[in-house]
């Protein structure tokens, strides 16, 4: 197998039951309006609530979002072979060519709208006077201080009172609106994730080693998601109450997003401890991830605890000629004598415990013979959870996601060809929901949405 290639050479799936294919037509929130204060806290949100269908107004100031100077940005030497209306490419790096923009910022318009003057904020308050939701995360106190905050906005005249506002801070709004972001102090995907909880659980075995902190923002990802179905819960009670104010703290994402740990504490007061590829618990488990005949890695999740589970694994090891080979072989034959092994009769009955480790030493022992995707496809077919680790390459590669339509090839103009994003993982069969666009140029739909709410 190859990089980029997981499938090569390996059994296809088990084949289930497909979803309808979509029709062609409008996203599940086409019709809704969204007027997103450009924020790297809030752009994940957006983004999502814009590939549903709603029509995202990225308001951005004259400089541009502050999430375009974030890297990485492409490379103009290796990517780049087109100018863009006169534009050398080299001279856009700055503010068009960022990956974390475009990223976060699809199904986007973008007007440049500086809320520091008089005439910007009259033209945000048109913008906020035809919009459902406001969504944004500014320091507390900044919009009030502009006289554009949500009592001004939803006020009379001529205010919007069905606005839906959604703020992200890191620690959430006082009722005076402070405090500031991060009570005075840096603010980070890093310091938010540690602070939430979300870090103490991720790491390994080893606890000389610090806890690590898992990639791809996913404490702003985590206060994204909670944003968007707050979202949707107040557009569905808008009806019956009309606008609200939706408060998210990134903090609380966080701490109701760490799995055992929170509520090990509060519950029993244990503290859960990192382990490798596996939950975080407050007693050790055994370890689950093993390293194939590739050199990638599979966690073989839970083991058999089944008659036919055993007695397929047994099967399997008979196949492949690995039935002498494997000393625990015997063991798995005592499997079909249990109805379920459960976790108490694996702490309470010796035999009962010997019988299960036998069945995850089994996993590992025909992980480490096979290639990971092999291994992966054979304990799938014989209803045995396993998961390969792999590169983000090589998810995108992986055919169950191709055939799912996970890889969206976007028409990206900076660079005069398309490129692969993840798409949307929910499908809709009615109101079809995807990628609608590149992330906008800065600017680029300032003078369309004027005409509009003008």
């Amino acid at each position: 197998m190859t990089a980029g290639d997981p499938a090569a050479g390996s059994a296809a799936l088990p084949v289930s039951i497909p979803t309808p294919a979509p029709v062609a037509g409008p996203g599940p929130l086409h019709g809704v309006r969204v007027i997103e204060i450009a924020d790297p806290f809030c752009a994940f949100a957006g983004k999502l609530l814009g590939d549903a269908g709603a029509d995202v107004i990225l308001v951005e100031p004259p400089g541009g979002a502050e999430q375009r100077r974030h890297g990485p940005f492409v490379d103009v030497d290796v990517d780049v072979d087109v100018d863009v209306d006169g534009e050398p490419a080299a001279e856009r790096a700055e503010h068009e060519l960022s990956l974390a923009f475009w990223a976060e910022n699809t199904s986007k318009r973008s007007v440049i709208c500086d809320l520091e003057t008089g005439p910007g904020r009259r033209f945000f308050r048109q913008l906020v006077t035809s919009a459902d939701v406001l969504l944004e995360a500014t320091e507390p106190g900044w919009l009030a201080s502009l006289g554009i905050d949500h009592a001004d906005l939803t006020g009379d005249p001529p205010g919007n009172p069905d606005l839906i506002h959604v703020a992200i801070t890191p620690f959430g709004r006082r009722a005076d609106g402070t405090p500031g972001r991060g009570d005075g102090h840096a603010v980070t995907d890093l310091t938010l994730l540690a602070r939430g909880g979300p870090m103490w659980s991720c790491g390994y075995d080893d606890h000389e080693l610090p806890p690590v902190r898992g990639r791809g923002e996913q404490g702003l990802r985590m206060a994204a998601h909670f944003a968007v179905m707050s979202t949707l819960t107040a557009l569905l009670a808008r009806p019956r109450h009309g606008g609200q104010f939706v408060d998210v703290s990134m903090v609380a994402a966080a701490n109701v997003t760490t799995e055992f740990a929170s509520y090990s504490w509060l519950a029993a007061r244990e503290t859960v401890q990192r382990q490798t590829g596996r939950h975080a618990t407050a007693r050790p488990t055994e370890p689950t991830q093993v390293r194939c005949a590739d050199g990638r890695y599979l966690n073989t999740g839970v083991p058999p605890r089944t008659p036919g589970e055993f007695e397929s694994l047994a099967s399997w090891l008979t196949e492949l000629g690995l039935d002498e080979e494997f000393p625990l072989f015997a063991l798995l034959a005592m499997g079909s004598e249990y109805q379920r092994l459960t976790l108490q009769m694996i702490v309470e009955d010796p035999l009962a415990g010997e019988v299960f480790g036998a069945g995850r030493e089994a996993m590992a022992f025909i992980a480490s013979k096979l290639p990971a995707h092999e291994a992966f496809v054979g304990f799938q077919q014989r209803g045995i959870a396993s998961g390969v680790v792999w590169s983000p390459d090589e998810t995108l590669a992986d055919p169950h996601f191709v055939e799912r339509g996970f890889p969206v090839a976007v028409d990206q103009p900076q660079l005069g060809r398309a490129v692969v994003y993840p798409g949307a993982p929910i499908r809709f069969t009615a109101s079809p929901m995807g990628i609608n666009g590149p992330a906008p140029l800065l600017g680029e739909h300032t003078d369309a949405v004027r005409r509009e709410v003008t």
